[in-house]
């Protein structure tokens, strides 16, 4: 099971600030007014060699109190249902409001773990004040600066005790796992029952018919693998609810878990800022990557110099990460959905390929010499060993003497011309400078 951190609470009280905190990056907006978090809601963190999951979950601002403090809760329940651990984040400035009560109250009722956040703890009298939050019934508060990092690392520290074991049978530890992942309604469902003549999955035209994760053992026309359905909201009743809030987070318990993701776009609407959510958090788990895109029968006027201008556009929206293969499919005439499949798989060994250390040397040492690193502050950075790592995605660790010199171009460089002179087209590629 992968470990999933939800960031909960009413408006302005400092989620998204923690939440850049946690995943070492600004990529949720943080302003003085409620209802700013709306996009970019997922991030990767890691304390104590443990990795996991953040999800912010912001409110948005429809009107009145009331309509507000149901998308709230909307977005609260959701988070209980799908996470590991739930950071509940008050304000220590402001103190215990109705709002807070009534996130406890459903905090009470879920079986999830949760930990009491005070923020914005920035003196020793403010201590003081947040044991006002004891009154809603909790054992421990944290207390915190979220702005300033004071008092997260004893916040981590208790966060990882609640996480649980990944734990993957031995007999199909091997056996490699591919997620259909995508917004709702792109064709997920129709995707895996096309391919496997069963009417596994249940299929409406009503995005966010798919409730759960769903694993379907594949083993036809020479491929034995775990294709994992991804869901899209809870029920048809509650289809009206935050639909990309929960695509979103219930896309990352599924990438997680697997090795390859059959990534699937609407061609009829093109990549959209939900669709490049969801590919962020492929790439950003070193995952494998197949882009589908499909219902490409419903594209009209499509003539010869459809499907590279198309294509082009796309590799251009997912830069940098653009070398993945990219196939136009259709699950209503089953177009290229077999092709789907052999594509997945021939990710799947790029992805766990080794390169021996003495090939991997001879190639990369080579192309260092005739294009050295440039200096740096008058420092030349001689690179003297190469070595991919052991790791479930391909990293490589390249030792030299002056590592902190070496610029992010050459960085991009050397994973251009690793990609140039061995396939891995559709997976992400770490690289690293060591101190040899």
């Amino acid at each position: 099971m992968s470990n999933i951190v939800a960031i909960v609470g009413r408006p302005n009280v400092g989620k998204s600030t923690l939440f850049n905190r946690f995943t070492g990056a600004r990529s949720a907006i943080v302003e003085e007014m409620s209802g700013v978090t709306r996009d970019r809601i997922y991030g990767r963190s890691e304390w104590a060699g443990v990795e996991f999951s953040v999800i912010d979950t912001g409110g948005y601002i429809r009107g009145s109190a009331d309509i507000f403090e149901e998308e709230i809760r909307k977005q609260v329940e959701i988070a209980v249902d799908e996470a590991t651990v739930i950071l509940f984040m008050v304000d220590v400035t402001v103190g215990v409001t109705d709002l807070d009560e009534s996130v406890m109250s459903l905090l009470r009722k879920s079986k999830k773990p949760y930990l009491l956040v005070s923020n914005k703890v920035d003196n020793s009298n403010r201590i003081a004040d947040s044991f006002e939050f004891y009154a809603l019934g909790v054992e421990q508060i944290f207390n915190i600066s979220a702005n300033s990092g004071s008092g997260t690392g004893e916040l981590l520290d208790e966060l990882i005790t609640h996480f649980v074991a990944d734990e993957v049978p031995e007999d199909e530890s091997e056996i490699p796992r591919i997620a259909v992942v995508g917004k709702p309604n792109v064709g997920k469902s129709s995707f895996i029952n096309a391919i496997t003549g069963e009417e596994r999955n249940i299929v409406t035209p009503i995005a966010g018919t798919t409730r759960d994760a769903i694993d379907t053992r594949f083993k036809l026309f020479g491929f034995d693998f775990k294709l994992i359905d991804t869901a899209g909201i809870r029920k048809r009743s509650k289809v009206h609810e935050d639909l990309e809030f929960y695509s979103v987070i219930r896309s990352v318990k599924s990438i997680e878990h697997s090795d390859v993701c059959i990534f699937m776009v609407d061609a009829t609407e093109g990549i959209q800022k939900q669709d490049l959510n969801i590919f962020y958090v492929i790439e950003k788990n070193r995952k494998g990557v197949v882009v589908l895109i499909n219902k490409w029968d419903l594209v009209e006027n499509k003539d010869t110099m459809s499907t590279k201008e198309y294509e082009d556009k796309i590799r251009e929206q997912l830069a940098p990460f653009n070398d993945v293969p990219i196939l136009f499919t259709s699950t209503i005439t089953k177009q290229r959905l077999h092709k789907a499949l052999e594509k997945a798989m021939e990710v799947f060994e790029n992805r766990i390929q080794k390169i021996p250390t003495s090939e991997l040397n001879n190639f990369c040492l080579g192309v260092i010499e005739h294009y050295p690193p440039p200096a740096n502050k008058g420092k030349h950075i001689k690179i003297k060993f190469v070595t991919q790592l052991p790791t479930h995605a391909p990293a490589f660790a390249f030792f030299c003497n002056l590592p902190q010199y070496l610029p992010d171009s050459y960085k991009r460089f050397l994973e251009n011309k690793l990609r140039a002179q061995y396939n891995f087209e559709g997976v992400p590629i770490r690289i690293f400078f060591r101190k040899k």
